[in-house]
């Protein structure tokens, strides 16, 4: 089917963007990294807190830590967390866990222990790299996870403070602090593994359909697609700028690491270019965020909606130098018309929204980069892409009729780790992803999403599973029975919204809020509770989100 279908959306095409990539170029991430590190290394490859690592630094930093690991027996294919804000060990873990021949399970920094033992416990992960503040959390719930090898990175430590990591004899296992594992790491060579391109690379967590973390496995090939799609798809820009030898790209990397978007478009992508990525480890800092980019002429700036609309309404947003400013790029979350307009008015510059999921490495769709209007769509396909809009049935729907966005790809994932029941539950007999979302094509191939099928929340670009959250709330003593919705909010897009039957009278709104700061990490937490006598449910007694959903429209 994918190889007959009409690809009406290559007419929106923009000039020289090819209707597909070939991601065999490379057979691994490792291989597609090498090239970067040996073609740019002299330049800069990020900058964080005043300090930055060149891609030769980056390149050797990253062969130590690989080394570091190989040397604790680590199988191939073991599973690395890693626990980390946007500061400089980050993509020196990322890229030494790839060379090394393991597997990246990017973490929350700010997960409560009961996210974390969940994740560290599906995913068999083995070794660790987290920055020092979180240690306790691991601390925890290390004895129930095989996590044998943790290695402590601090702030300072990149910039020549010594890290502060005290020996701690609380600890399950010893700790080695990022600075050491580099040290006894560069006294033996890296054994670079043979990988394929069908080799898992990295595990992203997310509810999937049904709220349950799991992790999507995402090869080697996957991403690499990913990156080289997003790369020719911006390429009408780039093809417009001075010698990128002398000018590189300068991204700035507000959006986390460890999520999908940010892993590949500001830190593969970035360094896919060349580019050097402005590391932001704390984007909700809106005044120190803007202090941090000043004095860097900014090109590229991906970020969700909410991040764009703080900055817009910051005093200090207009000192920053954005005369170079190439692409604003948006996903996540839906991009508002307001915020769009906004940004156009101060910059120039349209924000390209697109769309994507973790199970998709994550970009699905865009808009044309060289687009000057806001459009309100997420735009077509991008190469090697195929997007299908079906009825419940499976069946495709005519144009301009809503139904579940479904795609296909290269840049699809492998399926859920150690859950095929769930795998076989989003896949199609012919190749493609159920999203989950409602969608509709227009005649050109462009998609507008109208609605999502499943009842996440989206807050700040970060899915919520209602289910998820009722579990927890539910667990709590006084709470009787519980439902979970997002409700719109100025700031994040979305937030979390608890409606409950009380099961102790004296429970509180405090109580609660309480409880679920011990249990979930901030932004999965409500911000609104409201108790009631009874939930409405259907016939079988299950209770219908979609009923309070209405109420609060």
């Amino acid at each position: 089917m994918k190889s007959t279908m009409e690809r009406i959306w290559l007419k929106a095409y923009p000039p020289g963007v090819p209707a597909d990539i070939d991601p065999t170029q490379y057979r691994s991430l490792p291989d597609l990294l090498d090239e970067s590190f040996k073609a740019f290394a002299p330049r800069q490859a990020f900058a964080c807190m005043g300090r930055t690592l060149t891609y030769a630094e980056l390149d050797v930093q990253s062969r130590n830590l690989g080394a570091w690991l190989q040397s604790k027996g680590l199988a191939r294919g073991a599973r690395v967390a890693i626990m980390l804000p946007n500061v400089l060990q980050y993509p020196v873990a990322m890229a030494a866990i790839l060379r090394a021949g393991y597997v990246v399970v990017n973490v929350n920094p700010l997960y409560t222990p009961r996210e974390l033992e969940h994740q560290l416990v599906d995913s068999g992960a083995e070794a660790i790299v987290l920055l020092e503040p979180f240690d306790a959390v691991l601390q925890a719930v290390q004895r129930n996870t095989r996590v044998l090898h943790v290695v402590v990175a601090s702030i300072g430590e990149m910039m020549g403070v010594p890290n502060p990591l005290a020996s701690n004899e609380q600890a399950p296992t010893p700790r080695t602090t990022f600075g050491d594992a580099l040290a006894q790491g560069a006294r033996s060579p890296l054994k670079r593994p043979d990988l394929e391109p069908d080799d898992l690379a990295v595990l992203q967590y997310t509810g999937g359909t049904t709220g349950v973390s799991k992790g999507a496995m995402l090869l080697h090939r996957n991403l690499i697609a990913n990156v080289l799609q997003s790369e020719v798809w911006r390429e009408p820009l780039t093809r417009e700028r001075p010698d990128t030898d002398t000018d590189p790209i300068v991204t700035v990397v507000a959006l986390p690491l460890y999520h999908i978007f940010g892993l590949t478009v500001c830190a593969f992508l970035t360094m896919r270019a060349g580019g050097l990525g402005l590391l932001i480890p704390n984007p909700r800092d809106i005044p120190g965020m803007i202090k941090a980019l000043q004095g860097y002429a900014i090109t590229s700036f991906p970020a969700v909606n909410t991040l764009y609309n703080a900055l817009l309404n910051d005093p200090g947003f207009a000192s920053l130098d954005l005369s170079r400013l190439m692409l604003a790029n948006g996903g996540g979350m839906a991009i508002q018309q307001g915020v769009a307009a906004r940004w156009f008015e101060k910059t120039g510059k349209s924000i390209i929204e697109g769309y994507g999921l973790s199970e998709t490495s994550p970009c699905a769709t865009s808009n044309p980069s060289n687009g000057t209007t806001f459009s309100g769509t997420v735009g077509v396909p991008l190469p090697s892409t195929f997007i299908a809009i079906r009825d419940d049935d499976g069946r495709d729907v005519a144009h301009g009729e809503p139904g579940e966005i479904c795609i296909s790809g290269p840049q699809v994932m492998a399926g859920y780790w150690n859950r095929p029941d769930e795998t076989a539950s989003v896949m199609t007999p012919d190749g493609y992803f159920k999203s989950g979302d409602i969608g509709i094509m227009d005649e050109r191939g462009f998609v507008r999403i109208v609605d999502r099928k499943k009842d996440m929340v989206i807050v700040s670009g970060f899915n919520v599973y209602p289910n998820e959250i009722e579990d927890v709330v539910a667990s709590h003593p006084g709470v009787f029975e519980v439902a979970a919705i997002g409700v719109r909010d100025e700031h994040s897009g979305e937030a979390v919204k608890l409606f409950i039957v009380r099961r102790d009278a004296r429970l509180t709104e405090g109580d609660v809020m309480a409880f679920c700061r011990e249990q979930l990490t901030g932004y999965k937490r409500p911000k609104a509770i409201e108790f009631c006598d009874e939930l409405p449910k259907s016939n079988v007694g299950k209770i219908l989100r979609r009923k309070l959903r209405d109420r609060e429209s």
